[in-house]
């Protein structure tokens, strides 16, 4: 019995995890909202977003292959393998 008092420490903390996973997860009761905070939060919603945050650009989808973009000068010649 003694040989599996090593198991006890990850046991005990594997259970208190447990019990902190389960208590953080709980149901909360739903929070009453007032009229104020929903006219906030309708406004907020609502508001336009501004141009710096917009893309100005499509996104290009991903190869999953990494590359880095080669940028060329205009009077540099294109690069040619023999």
């Amino acid at each position: 019995m003694e040989i599996l008092l090593w198991l006890l420490p990850s046991v005990v903390v594997t259970c208190a995890a447990m019990a902190w996973v389960g208590w953080v997860g709980r149901e909360r009761p739903e929070r009453e909202r007032s009229e104020a905070d929903l006219e906030r939060l309708a406004r907020a919603v609502m508001r336009p977003i501004p141009e710096e945050h917009r893309r100005t650009r499509p996104r290009e989808r991903s190869t999953g292959v990494a590359q880095r973009r080669e940028v060329r000068r205009r009077d540099e010649q294109p690069r040619r393998s023999a």
